[in-house]
């Protein structure tokens, strides 16, 4: 079997920036533990492959590995994939308006939109399904900065203190007191269990404010421990929790806001992700994440 494959760049409008994705299509043939080899081969943070969908209505469906397990959901993916979708299949329209793009995933429908402006990058925006809520409590903040090689007096900003929080994934959101200390993070693998072992990825999203001072701009980096202890140059289902750290630490008003978040620059990757918030009455009624993608190879695939 012989099957059609991209890799994107993601949440970047440069190539080899971003958060790189591989995309197999017409994947309705492979068992599970083909795709499992295959995102293993690929050794990317996640491969998406598109099948066709449940309910036709819908554009597709997908299905999303990291080299070691099957997600829910993630926000690179649904990104790129939307992308790809939208250039694959309605080249002219995407340039002229807005096309809507249903992905299902095993945390259900996600309705996308894409857009490829001329002389812009492609770019694609999706609305959470889920709330970000609270999601637990997070370690004591001496094992956290012992986990990410940092002083005790390092974490924290303002009045934000870590947090768990979860819209889909449950991770642990660390405050750190400016850009030096974000850059300064050295993780160390032996405290890890203890500083992050009780949340679902067990991931740690360090962030502060970007420029210093800005309401609407962060510097993030993101570190996750499977299969190994690495980075994560962009992380869409973080950033779509971080709607709720917002919220409880700088909370918005009425209407919609935009946030900017800058993450992968140490290693290279930078990234840019757009955080939607829409408030009523005081409350979060509604999250968005949007990025642009870059297309950076295509080719086939023996399997």
């Amino acid at each position: 079997m012989k099957l059609a494959f991209h890799t994107l760049d993601v949440f970047t409008r440069h190539r080899f920036g971003g958060n790189p994705l591989a995309v197999i299509l017409e994947a309705d043939g492979l068992s599970s533990q083909d795709m499992q080899s295959i995102a293993r081969e690929f050794n990317l943070s996640e491969t998406v492959f598109v099948l066709e969908p449940h309910d036709l209505v819908n554009t597709a469906r997908m299905r999303i590995f990291t080299p070691v397990t099957e997600l829910p959901f993630a926000g690179h993916p649904i990104v790129g994939t939307a992308v790809l979708i939208g250039q694959l299949r309605a080249r002219d329209m995407i340039r002229s308006q807005d096309v809507g793009i249903v992905l299902e995933t095993a945390s259900g429908p996600i309705t996308c939109s894409v857009r490829h402006a001329r002389n812009q990058p492609a770019r694609a925006r999706f609305e959470m399904l889920q709330a970000p809520m609270p999601a637990g409590e997070p370690a004591a903040s001496h094992h956290l900065s012992q986990a990410l090689g940092l002083p005790p007096e390092a974490i924290g900003f303002g009045n934000h203190a870590p947090t768990v929080y979860s819209a889909g994934l449950q991770l642990t959101f660390v405050p750190v007191r400016d850009a030096a200390a974000l850059r300064a993070i050295s993780p160390q693998s032996p405290y890890w269990q203890e500083a992050f072992g009780s949340t679902q990825v067990q991931a740690a999203f360090a962030y502060t404010k970007m420029p210093e001072n800005s309401p609407d701009g962060f510097a993030a980096r993101m570190f996750f421990p499977a299969p190994d202890l690495r980075e994560d140059p962009a992380t869409g289902s973080a950033a779509a929790a971080f709607a709720g750290v917002i919220m409880q630490f700088e909370p918005r008003g009425d209407g919609a806001h935009h946030i900017t978040i800058e993450q992968g620059v140490d290693m290279g990757r930078a990234s840019q992700i757009f955080l939607g918030l829409e408030v009523e009455n005081g409350e979060l009624t509604g999250a968005s994440i949007a990025g642009e993608v870059i297309e950076v190879m295509q080719g086939m695939i023996e399997v």
